[in-house]
């Protein structure tokens, strides 16, 4: 395997790719001097280190004569020809391109592709209309070049995107707090963490019980990261006997759900659109003058006994200067229209007032929008880099009410927040003033999700100090920090939600899987550990091929979820059991049997996925 990237996801990656799967893994980063967020980086590669000296002794002491992942660093600015050369591309099985930039990302794919057109490549783009027209030439190119056809397996090409995968999730933590989402061609699942059960209440199962929480909500066992978090950590894909027996422990239950609404608690949307076409001042004005005219009106009905409609009309012919003098009415007729006349001067500058405030309004329509009064029971999200700009946007699509907080007038989302007409903040959210014009008092949840951690780590602690009940999300790069802060948090304010995310650590599972040779899902995390969602070929598994549903389960490792049926296939031996058929059959009977021809979606661990994939993996079979 070879990894090439110039930040904390290629140093996770191939520390995923050694650890877990114990795959040879060459890493080429980028000299010191030119590495990005240099501390990040370093950290990171001192994880992967750890955990490679780790996995290695581990083999060691067990005797079994495997030696397990190993590897070899290069430094290099750029991928070049010599540099892939270099780093055993012709004889490589997978290469992961996970450079920020796309543009080196492409390049390079083009030119590992020539070089070995069997190479299983992976590559990380944020453009994705760019990324399907990419895979699909990739992948034509390879077709073409070792003579099989398209879906032959031969040098198969997956694009992926670091924020499209971690997006789902934090989304979802700053909605519901706790629950998680994996969305992925049409299918949506979402993970609830549920409260322990009351003494003789049977807890809901939904589709099945992935995990048993920590034995305490407030536990923060388990935020380190890793996959053995100890005995007070969460229990993942127990068996009905573990559930059974579990005890003031919470659960994770698996739902299909679809988008039906905003889930957040019915708030304050804002002030009517007329609010927002003219000023307050504006509409004070309007008003002010409209009770006049309804007292001349009156006055006028009064003095002369005209029906009120003709009295309104006379006012208002008064009030515009086009009703004949009265000069031969009574005093209080000539009064009336002369205090008519007089409020039909104050009325033309007011008109006009109101015209240019329309015009501006329209004029500046694809500016940003300053967030409206009575807004109550939205999320601020502080950040729109890439990540920030995918979760705005999965937020919008379920009608959340979002309040964007952004220091770079130009940053990446500033387009798609003009797009979406979402309130954005321009300021720095450390100085004063700036979260409280993103109305953070009133705010349901907090999403920092900028670049910095300190930066993310201070919103919160200020945020706390406004509202400490508010929900907030941190999207925090080193586990150590993010240990620290999150136990520090929820020790402080235990009322209050506190969940830190790691965007690398959602999406190199992801990736590691996609080297692999099979189709992740998604990813969902269960207190920092992380639960793969994948879909698999039964034929070539003894694990799953020829075993009912049942005797495939093994608790800890898999369970199979679903089973996916083509279109117009009719599925004969699920159907033969009583079960709906759709492309996805969901709650499979465990006396179905699976056949080599079926394809499931199962959730795994990322070492159950490990050994139950890896080795055919390795024989270059595409899962």
């Amino acid at each position: 395997m070879v990894v090439c990237g110039d930040d904390g996801l290629a140093h996770r990656l191939a520390a995923e790719l050694r650890g877990v799967y114990r795959e040879q893994v060459t890493l080429v980063v980028p000299p010191s001097g030119h590495r990005v967020r240099q501390p990040v980086v370093g950290r990171a590669r001192a994880a992967s280190a750890a955990l490679l000296d780790m996995v290695n002794a581990a083999v060691n002491r067990s005797g079994n004569g495997d030696q397990g992942g190993t590897g070899r660093e290069l430094e290099a600015t750029e991928p070049t020809d010599d540099v892939l050369a270099d780093a055993g591309v012709e004889r490589a099985t997978a290469l992961a391109l996970v450079y920020d930039d796309d543009e080196t990302n492409i390049r390079a794919a083009l030119t590992a592709r020539r070089l070995n057109p069997r190479l299983r490549l992976v590559l990380r783009l944020y453009n994705r209309r760019l990324g399907q027209h990419i895979e699909e030439l990739l992948d034509q190119s390879a077709a073409l070049a070792t003579g099989g056809g398209p879906g032959s397996g031969s040098g198969s090409t997956t694009v992926l995107s670091d924020a499209d995968t971690a997006a789902p999730a934090l989304a979802a933590t700053a909605l519901v707090g706790t629950s998680k989402i994996v969305e992925a061609d049409g299918i949506l699942l979402r993970a609830v963490e549920r409260n322990p059960p009351r003494p003789g209440e049977v807890a809901d199962p939904g589709l099945c019980t992935l995990a048993l929480l920590s034995a305490t909500s407030n536990d923060p066992a388990g935020a380190d990261g890793s996959e053995d978090s100890g005995e007070h950590g969460p229990q993942l894909l127990p068996d009905a006997a573990a559930v059974e027996a579990a005890t003031g422990r919470g659960t994770v239950a698996l739902e299909q759900v679809s988008y039906s609404g905003p889930p957040l608690p019915a708030g304050r949307a804002g002030v009517p659109a007329f609010g927002e076409l003219f000023s307050r001042r504006l509409r004070w004005s309007l008003a002010g003058l409209a009770a006049c005219v309804v007292a001349l009106a009156v006055a006028l009905m009064v003095v002369t006994g005209d029906h009120p409609l003709h009295a309104t009309y006379v006012t208002l012919l008064d009030l515009f200067s086009i009703n004949e003098p009265a000069h031969n009415d009574d005093i209080g007729r000539q009064i009336l229209q002369l205090l008519s006349g007089f409020v039909g001067l104050l009325l033309l500058p007011v008109l006009l007032a109101a015209v240019l405030e329309a015009l501006g309004t329209f004029r500046t329509a694809s500016s940003l929008r300053k967030p409206p009064r009575g807004l109550g029971g939205h999320v601020v999200l502080l950040g729109l880099g890439k990540i920030g700009t995918r979760v705005l946007t999965r937020l919008r699509e379920m009608d959340i009410p979002v309040v964007c907080v952004e220091a770079d007038p130009e940053a990446r989302g500033m387009a798609t927040a003009r797009r979406l007409r979402v309130p954005v903040v321009l300021g720095d959210v450390t100085q004063e003033g700036v979260l409280e014009a993103a109305k953070i008092h009133r705010a349901h949840s907090l999403l920092a999700l900028t670049s910095v951690d300190t930066t993310n780590l201070e919103a919160v602690l200020y945020a706390r100090s406004v509202r400490s009940r508010v929900r907030v999300v941190l999207r925090l790069y080193d586990d150590d920090f993010a240990t620290a802060a999150y136990r520090t948090l929820r020790a402080a304010h235990p009322s209050a939600l506190t969940r830190s995310r790691s965007v690398t650590h959602l999406a190199a599972p992801s990736f590691a899987g996609a080297m692999m040779g099979r189709q992740i899902l998604g990813a969902i995390p269960v207190e920092r550990r992380v639960l793969l969602f994948a879909a698999v070929e039964v034929a070539g598994h003894p694990q799953l091929e020829g075993k009912t549903v049942g005797e495939a389960f093994r608790a800890g490792a898999w369970r199979v979820l679903a089973l996916e049926v083509s279109d117009g296939e009719r599925g004969e031996g699920a159907v033969q059991q009583g079960v709906r058929e759709s492309r996805l059959v969901w709650e499979l009977p465990d006396t179905y049997v699976l056949r080599g021809s079926d394809r499931v979606v199962l959730a795994a661990t990322r070492r159950g996925l490990a050994e139950l994939l890896g080795r055919r993996a390795r024989r270059g079979v595409d899962v």
